[in-house]
């Protein structure tokens, strides 16, 4: 009878959100300034490993860095549970790759994550459900969504389904695309609420958040079915980042063809080492083929980002005041 009860409030849950996003609006969620008009946020992705792969030094800093700094919130690039996401709401994998390993003080905010691929490998709706949520407050996951900070907007998009192979090559791994069939409609009617939802922003800075990478200079390398639908979304609506997992790397890339700043944190647990190619040295400002996660500090004047290693260490500074950062 709990089963039932348990499978009845998720199937409540992913039919409330279907009626969200077929409305054509991405549900929004509300995130205040401090009182000097800052947001400070972590960025971490592909952690969830049980703790194994160094992700649990990774976290002990990010609860450091995360207290220090008195972030607002957490954001998760995806591929929350390794390899083959959750089976089911009472998988014990979220207790043993989430809530048991981010137990810092400085990490108990609200965690905003988006799905990867590897969580596309399990029961996508367990990690959309309010179940979830009433085992441990700070998760929240959803398909795509919105974060609106006043100064700032965030756009998370899902962007796991743009990827062919996952469709037609998928090498002996099981998607669960409920809720994403059929899948051209799906893709059409997510970039459609982006595009409306970025045009009709008028927060001071845009950011898009996203799972795979749209540049990336690692082993995955750019995902050509983002750059060919979203990229040009992206950049027709003065985006300033574009943040992603997927890449077991940090990296910061910067195009000669594009304002826009790409930005990688996909080191929460395993990295891949020497993994790392791009034709124009100029273009790759930053790579670290390590664990680590990111921070940003939001302002009205301007968006500070760093890149830390496991060990606390400060690797890479950028911010849009630097003289290369132009604003379209």
């Amino acid at each position: 009878m709990a089963a039932l009860w348990n499978k009845l409030l998720v199937l409540g849950f992913v039919l409330g959100f279907c009626l969200v996003s077929s409305s054509g609006e991405l549900e929004r969620f509300e995130e205040s300034l401090k009182g000097d008009g800052s947001l400070t946020f972590l960025v971490v992705g592909d952690w969830g490993r049980r703790g194994d792969y160094n992700q649990t030094e990774v976290a002990h800093q990010m609860g450091i860095i995360g207290e220090k700094l008195d972030i607002d919130f957490v954001v998760s690039t995806g591929d929350n549970f390794y390899e083959d996401g959750l089976t089911g709401v009472d998988d014990p994998a979220f207790h043993e790759s989430f809530v048991d390993i981010y137990t810092h003080p400085g990490l108990q905010k609200q965690w905003y994550s988006v799905l990867g691929n590897h969580d596309y490998r399990g029961d996508v709706e367990a990690q959309l459900s309010p179940i979830l949520r009433k085992m441990d407050s700070r998760w929240l996951c959803l398909r795509s969504f919105i974060i609106n900070a006043e100064i700032v907007e965030m756009f998370f998009v899902d962007t796991t389904p743009f990827v062919d192979k996952y469709f037609t090559k998928p090498k002996g791994s099981v998607y669960d695309w409920s809720g994403v069939l059929p899948r051209e409609r799906y893709l059409s009617n997510l970039l459609k609420d982006v595009d409306s939802a970025l045009r009709e922003s008028r927060a001071r800075w845009k950011i898009v958040v996203g799972h795979h990478t749209i540049k990336s200079a690692g082993q995955h390398g750019n995902t050509e079915e983002l750059n060919a639908r979203l990229l040009p979304i992206i950049q027709a609506n003065n985006v300033d980042l574009y943040i992603n997992g997927h890449d077991h790397c940090l990296q910061r890339i910067r195009t000669a063809d594009s304002p826009v700043q790409f930005l990688t944190s996909g080191g929460g647990s395993k990295a891949w080492r020497g993994d790392i190619s791009w034709p124009n040295p100029e273009e790759l400002k930053f790579y670290y083929d390590g664990q680590g996660f990111m921070t940003m500090q939001v302002t009205e004047a301007r968006i500070d980002a760093i890149f830390y290693d496991i060990g606390g260490e400060v690797l890479h500074r950028w911010s849009t005041t630097d003289p290369f950062f132009s604003i379209v």
